[in-house]
């Protein structure tokens, strides 16, 4: 691939510019929004000025709703060899393409994708050419798709440094819906709830209402342009959630009865959630997408100053122990904090001894 446009210079789209430019590809930007486009051509992801003849592959990087018609103009302006979106759904696009009376010669020319990774924020401004790196990025070909297609958008993972998985369509949809769309307004949901709490419950909050409600943070009318695209999976599992819902409130409700056996028949159906939700969390990938392992928590007091995890990781260094994830809680109301360092289980103990000779305060 030597040169490539990208049409819709968001997150997405000007991060695969970003990392396309940087790996010599010639990236021409385009957006319905020209300072846009100028910006990212500013931050290095390629240039605003429009190619001379077609280029090797288009990349439509517009929401889903927008996506199929952005493709269709493309193609019938022959501004490439290939075509490829981004957008978060694959089926209705194709499907709209079709319903477009797309040519099969042209929708041949055609494959969708989705890159499985992006931020709470949106723009050009929150773009990284790393963005990708390590990442799933979903390639929904047809028996209709042309070889050379698929190989230029498997170079594009490639030079964004992503994993290409290949699905169906449809089943993409419904596993998007699973692992992104539903949790996110689950999220929100729980989000919500924080709205109007008094404001000494909301000084309580810590990590884990922050892990819970982080992509609550998402621009909501991104997401309104996603879920609009595939409402039905997502409903589908927010009703089994609400069964869910309803059976837990039920067990809750038991636990307050005077009865015993209520008490009891109660706490089993607690029991029962939180144990499938184990076994479900557990079937969460781990590093680098290899099966979970169970590390150990080193728990370190620092104090909020420039340097202190810089400081932390290379004494961790020294003592030759690598760390495996961290995670950091603030302590609410005081300039200190928690760093939780997950390491190897057999490696805890020396770690632990490690920084408290280095003058480090460990918390068990």
């Amino acid at each position: 691939m030597r040169t490539a446009l990208v049409i819709g210079t968001g997150l997405i789209g000007t991060s695969a510019a970003l990392a396309l430019a940087a790996r010599g590809v010639t990236v021409h930007l385009a957006d319905h929004d020209p300072e846009q486009a100028r910006t990212a051509a500013a931050l290095g992801a390629g240039t605003d000025e429009a190619p001379e003849g077609p280029v090797d592959l288009v990349v439509v990087a517009a929401p889903p709703a927008h996506v199929a018609g952005a493709l269709a103009d493309a193609m019938r302006r022959g501004l490439g060899r290939g075509y490829i979106d981004v957008a978060s759904v694959k089926g209705g696009p194709r499907r709209e393409l079709e319903a477009l009376g797309t040519d099969p010669a042209l929708l041949a020319r055609y494959i969708g994708t989705h890159p499985m990774s992006g931020r709470e924020k949106s723009g050009p401004l929150a773009a990284s050419g790393d963005l990708f790196e390590g990442r799933p990025w979903v390639l929904t070909p047809t028996r209709d798709t042309d070889t050379e297609v698929l190989n230029l958008a498997l170079e594009l993972v490639s030079h964004c440094r992503a994993v290409p998985v290949v699905m169906d369509a449809d089943a993409h949809d419904r596993a998007v819906a699973l692992v992104s769309h539903m949790p996110h307004l689950v999220s929100s949901m729980v989000a919500a709830r924080l709205e109007h709490a008094e404001e000494a419950a909301v000084r309580l909050c810590g990590q884990g209402i922050r892990d819970v409600t982080r992509i609550a943070a998402s621009d909501p009318r991104m997401w309104i342009d996603i879920l609009s695209a595939n409402p039905g999976p997502v409903a589908d599992l927010l009703s089994e959630v609400a069964a869910d819902l309803d059976e837990t409130v039920r067990a809750l409700r038991s636990l307050q009865a005077s009865d015993e056996a209520k008490r009891r028949e109660g706490a089993h159906g607690i029991e029962d959630v939180l144990r499938r939700g184990n076994v479900g969390r557990s079937r969460v990938p781990g590093k680098h997408g290899s099966a979970p392992r169970a590390y150990e928590t080193v728990a370190v007091l620092i104090s909020d100053q420039p340097g202190q995890l810089a400081r932390i990781f290379a004494d961790a260094g020294m003592a030759g122990i690598n760390i495996e994830d961290v995670r950091i809680e603030h302590a609410t109301g005081q300039q200190a904090g928690l760093v939780q360092l997950m390491v190897e289980q057999k490696a805890a103990p020396a770690l632990s001894a490690a920084l408290r000779e280095r003058g480090w305060t460990i918390r068990q």
